[in-house]
């Protein structure tokens, strides 16, 4: 039988579950394959939905190389810290053609995720076993490029190119960066990575995705990040475009851009990150390029978890902020900040759902730009994520 109709089998065993009234957390038969994947990616080769992939350490897919994984595939992230951490890395030339679809999304999450493809082929892409809240378990998805990036000058003066952070340095793919702001490192859609994040040394954490000069023909979009213990995404420079993004309990940021990102944002909910919703960094070098996030809801707290600043910049940060929504507020819990003395940052359509009796200002650490208001309409088309686990949790809003 052929992967692809092996896969139809899945399919028709989930849909049999479904039709049965199955619940997403019954026991249901593990697929007939696990693969174990231990070695660098040097050629075309595709992931298959009727086999989860085991990572059994950090997996680069190589220069030159493309990794195709097929709608509807889980892979998970072996346990692992420091060298040993668990990720799969794109290289600068590799490409990641990771497109699911929202009835069959790519999930990447730990082994010991109970989650089958079987469930994901049936609707059920709730973890069976894990909460929500719980991260480390393996590392995260690092996808590198040749676009400019803004790094601290070296030895040498200005630096075309970089190691990225969570890849050790004795790592030649981990270095990102270059000339072409149009490069292609692939297409990543409907893909939800899960309960990621593990520390590499130093308090030094993976993100759930890592995009360090990515170019703007790489195609990323409807993206879910759950439990990492570092940042949900974080751009290091690049051109690349990311929509319909959501960003659920992370450990640190949930957006974070550094080294002149030069992208767009476009369309995301961010929910209830431990430390910043957004951390938007300037440049380093002499490099400088700005970037735009647009049409966001964020959901600063809950009943465990306070974030802190709404969006913290740096004095040259460069970044419009167009249409953006926050919504459960903390007073004395996190501010807009340094919304003087930081000229590249715009604020346009910042609504701020502020509750009776407090104030606007609590929210804002200077002089309340004309871009900022209070208010009680949500920004982000929320209709889009009804393929991800935060909307089966009916966290958001």
């Amino acid at each position: 039988m052929t992967n692809f109709a092996k896969f139809g089998a899945f399919v028709l065993a989930a849909a049999a579950v479904a039709a049965c009234g199955g619940d997403p957390i019954d026991p249901i038969p593990t697929p007939a394959t696990n693969k174990i994947v231990s070695t660098n990616i040097t050629s075309n080769t595709t992931w298959y939905a009727d086999t989860v992939y085991q990572l059994g350490g950090r997996i680069t897919v190589t220069s030159g190389a493309t990794l195709t994984i097929q709608p509807g595939t889980v892979i998970k992230g072996e346990a692992g810290t420091g060298s040993n951490a668990t990720a799969l890395l794109i290289a600068r030339g590799g490409k990641l053609m990771a497109e699911g679809t929202a009835s069959l999304p790519i999930i990447f999450t730990s082994v010991a995720d109970e989650l089958t493809p079987v469930q994901v082929a049936a609707g059920n892409i709730s973890s069976p076993n894990l909460d929500p809240t719980v991260n480390g378990l393996w590392g995260g998805v690092l996808v590198l490029g040749n676009a400019k990036v803004s790094p601290k000058p070296g030895t040498a003066g200005e630096l075309l190119e970089v190691q990225i952070e969570g890849i050790p340095t004795s790592d030649p793919n981990g270095l990102y960066g270059g000339n072409d702001d149009a490069d292609n490192s692939g297409v990543i859609k409907y893909v939800s990575i899960r309960h990621g994040g593990a520390n590499i040394g130093s308090g030094n954490e993976i993100n759930g995705l890592t995009l360090g000069g990515v170019g703007s023909g790489t195609v990323v979009e409807n993206i879910e990040i759950v439990a990492n213990q570092d940042d949900g995404i974080e751009y290091f420079g690049g051109t690349v475009t990311t929509k319909n993004v959501v960003v659920w309990n992370t450990g640190d940021d949930g957006l974070d851009t550094d080294q002149s990102f030069g992208g767009t944002i476009d369309n995301f909910v961010v929910i209830t990150t431990a430390d910043h919703a957004m951390e938007l960094d300037g440049p380093e070098g002499s490099y400088a390029a700005g970037h735009i996030i647009k049409n966001g809801n964020v959901i600063m707290s809950n009943a465990d978890v306070i974030s802190h600043d709404l969006i913290n910049t740096d004095a040259n940060s460069i970044v419009d902020l167009i249409d953006i929504y926050f919504t459960d507020l903390v007073n004395g819990h996190g501010t807009i900040n340094r919304v003087s003395g930081n000229p590249g940052v715009t604020y346009t359509g910042i609504v701020l759902d502020v509750a009776a009796g407090d104030s606007l200002q609590a929210y804002v650490n200077g002089a309340i730009p004309a871009g900022v208001t209070a208010g009680s309409t949500g920004k982000a088309n929320i209709s889009v994520f009804g393929w991800t686990w935060a909307n089966a949790a009916n966290v958001i809003k």
